[in-house]
């Protein structure tokens, strides 16, 4: 796999130039290229330091935030392709979808392929989403779809369809609160090698518009799924981000049963912000 402290500092060079000029963007599509790379197999230190760091259990199943980890450096490889048209540090993860058919063990050797796909408009920028798939015995076992907003507007796209969704209710009582000190995005970059400078810099997090730097949505979506008591297995894991989690903080979190699903969500209990909600449903 490709080396994340390499792709980051590409991407950085690449995203200045982008950011902190006020030219439009070039239109471009998206490159025309999954990339693949085979026999991946999870490290067990790191997958050790994972489940400790999310209050997990040590089993050979690994989770599937853990599985994200594993393969992340593929899709971010993708992003600071040259042929890849917006500024890859600069987007904010704005959702996520896991799809995973069972428990990848950590002795497996998996096939992990990542590819760019579905640019649109949206109203504060453009969206797009970064798919990577992990094979293992000849099948597809795990896929994730993360999807990110640049705040430029690729030009001669679509104007974007009003969303109607509705929004979940919150909870009415919290069932459980995190304490997050003002290291955690530090912690989980050491786990992860997502090092981000929005997540482990305050200077890197004001150079794109934070005032403090901003928990990893992964971790909030991570610590989420383990609230939720699920475990490896065949699951659909969904996420969508709203306002970021700026640390150090405290926020509320509370799972909720709707029929055959798991709700969840993450709030500041000062004013009830939503920082997250969710939701989980096993086979």
């Amino acid at each position: 796999m490709p080396s994340l402290g390499r792709l980051y500092a590409q991407a950085v060079g690449r995203s200045r130039a982008l950011v902190l000029t006020s030219r439009p963007l070039a239109r471009r599509g998206l490159p025309k290229v999954a990339l693949r790379v085979d026999a991946v197999r999870a490290d067990p230190a790191q997958l050790a330091d994972y489940q400790h760091l999310l209050g997990l259990p040590g089993t050979d199943d690994l989770p599937p935030g853990y599985v994200h980890v594993l393969a992340f450096p593929l899709a971010m490889a993708v992003m600071v392709r040259p042929d890849f048209p917006l500024p890859a540090i600069a987007m904010v993860h704005t959702a996520n979808r896991v799809e995973q058919r069972r428990a990848v063990r950590l002795d497996e050797s998996v096939t992990v392929r990542a590819w760019a796909e579905g640019v649109r408009a949206h109203a504060k920028g453009t969206l797009v989403d970064l798919v990577v798939t992990v094979d293992a015995g000849g099948e597809q076992v795990w896929r994730g779809v993360s999807t990110y907003l640049a705040r430029r507007r690729l030009p001669d796209l679509p104007a974007p369809a009003a969303d109607t969704r509705p929004r979940p209710a919150l909870p009415t009582a919290a069932t459980g609160v995190w304490r997050l000190p003002a290291d955690t995005g530090r912690r989980y970059a050491a786990v992860s090698g997502d090092r981000n400078p929005i997540h482990v810099s305050r200077l890197g997090a004001r150079l794109f518009g934070f005032p403090r730097p901003i928990a990893h949505g992964m971790y909030t979506a991570a610590r989420a799924l383990a609230g939720t008591a699920v475990r490896a297995g065949a699951l659909t894991w969904t996420v969508e981000f709203a306002k970021p989690v700026l640390l150090p903080t405290t926020v509320a979190f509370a799972v909720v049963h709707d029929g055959s699903e798991l709700r969840y969500a993450a709030w500041s209990p000062h004013g009830r912000t939503v920082h997250l909600t969710g939701a989980v449903t096993t086979a």
